[in-house]
């Protein structure tokens, strides 16, 4: 979960001003965290507290209703309605975030439900859906005993997504993108190129486009792979509200008390 929140704080002075190169300053004061920390923080609230992920988001996005970048246009909407309903977006919210899911059980079946659920309350489309099933998938895999990349990228090749490009063939004609079907396996094809976290990170910013997501996406694939280096966690941290660090705090003591 951190990896992705740490990805998206990374990502977030990016998201409008790309920089297509790994070459970068990681933290500045123009970083903040954006709408994909409070709502992983959220589906994360829910997983701890057995609330719905529609109440669990409603309420702490209406918590922060300012962050960085704004939300999106129809998520803003279903935040404001009086009678919410999902609405057929295929959108990366699911997937950026999703990662929760992946932490909170030993068993498949269970997390690839729990995504499905988290998903479906905002983006009922069957890609919106596809979207954070994949990646907690991924991030299942990536942290189990006997974990491969070739497993991972099967997994993720199975629900469909083609990972034959190269983080320089996408970085040459990337365009700003918020689906699913385009940047959950961007965002997989940058961990499947990186050699720790950072580099995850940097090659996730560094083929442009939504980069806060991207890079929140792939960070949450490469915390379950590499773990993420010390000095990186402590200033990802430095950046979050109290409250925001003690939801963390009590979800990975209850997932490593499993």
């Amino acid at each position: 979960m951190l990896g992705a929140i740490t990805g998206d704080i990374i990502g977030s002075r990016f998201e409008f001003n790309n920089h297509r190169s790994t070459d970068f300053e990681l933290f500045t004061n123009e970083c903040s965290f954006t709408d994909d920390t409070i709502c992983t923080v959220a589906v994360a609230d829910t997983l701890l507290q057995g609330i719905s992920f529609e109440k669990s988001l409603r309420n702490r996005c209406k918590e922060y209703p300012n962050p960085k970048g704004g939300y999106g246009g129809s998520f803003a909407v279903w935040l404001q309605s009086d009678n919410p309903r999902p609405y057929k977006s295929f959108g990366n919210g699911s997937a950026m975030r999703v990662s929760p899911c992946a932490w909170f059980s030993n068993d498949r079946k269970t997390v690839l439900d729990f995504a499905k659920k988290s998903a479906e309350c905002t983006h009922n489309h069957p890609e919106g859906i596809k979207g954070a099933m994949a990646v907690a998938d991924c991030v299942f895999h990536a942290h189990k005993e006997n974990r491969s990349k070739e497993k991972i990228k099967e997994i993720a090749e199975s629900y469909g997504y083609d990972l034959d490009m190269t983080c320089a063939e996408i970085r040459r004609t990337n365009t700003f993108n918020e689906t699913c079907q385009v940047t959950v396996p961007q965002a997989i094809i940058c961990f499947l190129e990186s050699t720790d976290f950072e580099s995850a990170v940097r090659l996730a910013v560094s083929i442009g486009g939504d980069s806060d997501t991207i890079a929140a996406i792939t960070g949450s694939i490469a915390e379950a792979f590499y773990g993420i280096p010390e000095n990186i966690k402590q200033q990802a941290l430095g950046y979050l509200p109290e409250e925001m660090k003690n939801v963390l705090s009590n979800f990975y003591k209850r997932i490593e008390n499993e």
